[in-house]
């Protein structure tokens, strides 16, 4: 090993090289960012549900390992939504700004929380990238700093006009097979656009006759939304559509009322909308974005009555539904205890036919399951709703799972329209077609235009031989590996007006603020600003701030406080650097370099003031305890996750896999047993996988590691720019107590026993190196082997047991008094101050 040499500067730069190459220089340094970024495997607040985020993490690691250079790294995340020809990467990486907490409790209000997580970008932002707090100017102008009330309304309303938006991530594999499968599709369309070189006004005049004998709709505006029981909020949109959000519910029913006041109505038409603030845009809110509804009915309150009289409804139709399936299918069954029948999912014909156990489920599969649905629930016989009268849709939908709705088939989005036409049925093509034809030609987007093209062909006889290899093609299409939750840019059509917020409350909104930035700062050259152009304005060249912060970071990583103490505030309030033009030169190096990070921890890690010794008197710690003056080597105890690593390492324990969700550490029944929402997913690792690296746990808001958090590591509640060193029992009871430590010591034991050879000194000089990275001294060598001497004593005089301290361990022909008393040793080594301190 490299860390055992002592030639000085050479083996520090080889030592350095070896690093900055090595794949885990990303794990080791994404700690940092992702404290920063709030990153979290969980949702938070009362129910605390896993979220997959863990691509966004595996982003920031391989970011970090290609040196991608910090005015890139930082605009991607902001706004790599936004960038020209975007990646699935760059889509990713834009999972910063959505790391924050998410509020599943029943009967929130969700604008409220989704307000609450905007300010909580604008607080990411002034931590990460500004080293400002401007959360301060989120009620009135701020005291200290030149941050107005109104500025930061027009920073918020950069960030405000997104949709809270989620995106499949395919791995490598199903990306090259889905470039291929696109390929072929695109071919395919190619080629029968020649065999129909007409092929355009073919489709416009087919779809023209199909909105010519289609069936007239008025959209029901309804005066009533409600979920039975509260868990959820439905809202009315501008298009008479009703979103919900929040609460994820496994089982309700949703109930619409309203006065039509008409007569002879015929039908009703469920549709299922899009929407990005949905699950990959939904139409539903499960895992997938898919829905299933259990039973649809319609009540009739006449004028005068207080009695609901149902409606007799025929035989429902859709635009696409599935042959019988079992709700195993999908997720965990449940079955109803009062009929003893196992849930099913089919057809529209299951909406009407009086059995809840039965329901519509329209998924399509990969990637096209996110489109629009529609049913026709036809009414056995005209109805009349004369003025005055009321009409009451009730949806059921009981075909959710369990996890506390984690396992749900929720409708997102849903409007409702009524009819006169004689016996409606849906038309037996994709209902997003049927969307498009109601647009003027010049207005359909390149969506619009592809739904009308695969419906048009769908339908054309002609073409079926073509179409078979369409949908050959399209059943290859790959579940996708995992998710991001991401932001993205709102369309025009859905645009966000920002309003200031009287005294920063949600449902306080006064005068509209468009985006703009703080005038104290360098001025923004885009006139009508997007988020990418504020990412982009926050690292141009002219920003006071942005290097400084990473710098300020960096140094603080390097030597356990920054020039600025307070990296998440560099505002008028924090105290002077002593060496402030060191700041101001590095920062200005950094930008000079291409903002490379590898480089400017050469410059740091090359320079003398690093590689001074830690060593101090009594004088020089009187004088300069925090060392602020820079007149020794760095010392303090290392980050949480680095000290886990380190004794896995010691031990030889460390698994070396990369990337992946985040595996479940061992923690105490009893913690699991208290979460308010017990985490029934929650299994512990088990073999190597028990023992990956520290940046890999799943990190649970509610239930902070005890080994991470013991050592100070940050819950993921709000964004962390400086991680506090606390100095307390709880560290010492954390590294001679946690399982992961005790096993650890044991590896660590047989494995100094297997590799050293038979005598306690070449023992002890191993244990040594793995644990503090230098030989042991003959002081040191003495005390050790007086130390195991005393505790072989003990274990042969029965004060120990030593099956208890091997604990099942293999012990590979060692004998078993020898290798308790070498474990309880490496206890004591893997707790020396040299090993859990930086020196």
């Amino acid at each position: 090993m490299i860390a055992w040499k002592t030639d000085g500067k050479a083996a520090v730069a080889e030592l350095l090289d070896e690093l900055l190459a090595s794949e885990r220089f990303g794990e080791k340094w994404a700690r940092h960012w992702l404290d920063v970024a709030r990153y979290s495997d969980s949702n938070g607040f009362e129910k605390d549900l896993p979220r997959e985020q863990w691509a966004y993490r595996d982003w920031v690691i391989a970011a970090i390992n290609r040196d991608m250079p910090y005015d890139q790294f930082l605009v991607e995340q902001i706004a790599g939504d936004m960038l020209p020809n975007r990646t699935q990467d760059q889509v990713i990486a834009s999972g910063f700004l959505r790391n924050g907490m998410v509020n599943e409790e029943g009967a929130i209000i969700p604008e409220q929380f989704r307000t609450e997580g905007v300010v909580d970008r604008m607080d990411v932002i002034g931590k990460a990238a500004i080293g400002l707090s401007p959360q301060c100017a989120q009620c009135h102008t701020h005291k200290f700093d030149p941050i107005t009330h109104d500025e930061y309304f027009g920073i918020f309303a950069f960030l405000n006009d997104t949709y809270e938006a989620q995106s499949w991530v395919y791995n490598s594999t199903q990306l090259r097979l889905l470039n291929r499968l696109k390929s072929g599709i695109h071919s395919l369309e190619e080629k029968l656009k020649t065999e129909r070189p007409q092929w355009r006004d073919e489709m416009n005049a087919w779809a023209d006759a199909q909105r010519a004998a289609s069936i007239l709709w008025t959209v029901l505006d309804t005066d009533k939304q409600v979920l039975d029981g509260g868990l959820n909020h439905p809202v009315e949109q501008a298009d008479h559509s009703i979103t919900i959000l929040g609460h994820r519910t496994n089982f309700g029913l949703l109930i619409f009322e309203a006065e039509p006041k008409q007569t002879a109505l015929t039908g009703l038409r469920l549709e299922a909308l899009r929407d990005k603030d949905l699950p990959f845009g939904g139409p539903g809110r499960s895992l997938r974005g898919t829905f299933a509804i259990s039973e649809i009915s319609v009540d009739v309150n006449a004028l005068g009555s207080e009695e609901w009289k149902p409606v007799a409804l025929g035989k429902a139709t859709a635009d696409f539904s599935l042959p019988e399936r079992l709700l195993t299918d999908v997720f965990s069954p449940r079955e109803d205890p009062d009929k003893g029948k196992i849930r099913k999912l089919g057809g529209a014909d299951f909406l009407t036919d009086g059995d809840e156990l039965l329901g519509w489920f329209p998924d399509r599969g990969p990637i096209l399951r996110h489109t629009e649905s529609a049913a026709v629930v036809p009414f056995a016989s005209p109805l009349d709703v004369p003025e005055g009268s009321r009409l009451r849709v009730r949806v059921s939908q009981v075909h959710g799972g369990g996890l506390d709705g984690l396992e749900n088939n929720q409708l997102g989005r849903v409007r409702f329209s009524l009819t006169h036409t004689a016996a409606p049925v849906a038309p037996p093509y994709d209902h997003a077609a049927t969307l498009a034809m109601a647009k003027p030609v010049a207005e359909r987007t390149a969506d619009d235009e592809s739904a009308l093209f695969r419906a048009w062909r769908l339908q054309d006889s002609t073409a079926a031989g073509i179409n078979a290899e369409f949908a050959a093609l399209e059943k290859q299409f790959p579940e996708a590996e995992t998710s991001v939750l991401h932001l993205e840019a709102r369309s025009p059509q859905d645009h966000r007006v920002t309003r200031l917020l009287d005294r920063g409350s949600w449902d306080a909104p006064k005068q509209e603020v468009k985006p703009h930035v703080p005038a104290a700062l360098h001025p923004m050259k885009s006139p009508t600003a997007t988020r990418l152009d504020f990412a982009r304005w926050l690292v141009a060249r002219e920003s006071p701030l942005t290097a400084r912060v990473k710098v300020n970071r960096v140094w603080q990583a390097v030597f356990g406080s920054g020039f600025v103490e307070t990296p998440e505030d560099f505002g008028v309030r924090a105290a002077r650097p002593e060496y402030l033009e060191l700041l101001d030169w590095l920062a200005v190096d950094f930008m000079d370099r291409k903002w490379s990070l590898k480089t400017l921890l050469r410059i740091i890690l090359n320079s003398m003031v690093y590689q001074q010794s830690s060593d101090a008197s009594a004088a020089m710690i009187e004088m300069d305890p925090s060392n602020r003056l820079l007149a020794r080597g760095p010392r303090f105890r290392l980050e949480a996750e680095i000290l886990r690593d380190l004794a896995l390492g010691a031990g030889g324990l460390i698994h070396q896999k990369t990337g992946g969700p985040g595996v479940y550490p061992p923690v105490p029944q009893s913690v699991i047993e208290n979460n308010f929402v017990k985490p029934e997913y929650w299994i512990a690792a088990q073999g190597e996988e028990r023992y990956r690296r520290s940046v890999y746990l799943f990190r649970k808001r509610s239930m902070p590691d005890p080994v991470l958090s013991g050592f100070d590591a940050p819950y993921g509640d709000l964004s962390c720019a400086r991680r506090l060193r606390s100095n307390s029992p709880l560290s010492a009871l954390t590294s001679l107590n946690e399982p992961v430590f005790v096993e650890a010591a044991r590896a660590l034991a047989f494995r100094v026993l297997r590799e050293a050879g038979p005598t306690e000194p070449a023992r002890i000089d191993l244990a040594y190196r793995l644990c503090t990275g230098r030989t042991a001294t003959n002081a040191e060598t003495a005390t050790i082997e007086s130390f195991l001497k005393s505790q072989h004593e003990r274990i042969v005089a029965g004060e120990l047991k030593p099956d208890q301290i091997i604990a099942g361990t293999p012990s590979t022909g060692v004998e078993p008094n020898e290798a308790a008393a070498w474990i309880i040793t490496a206890r004591v080594l893997l707790n020396l101050d040299e090993t859990l301190n930086k020196n």
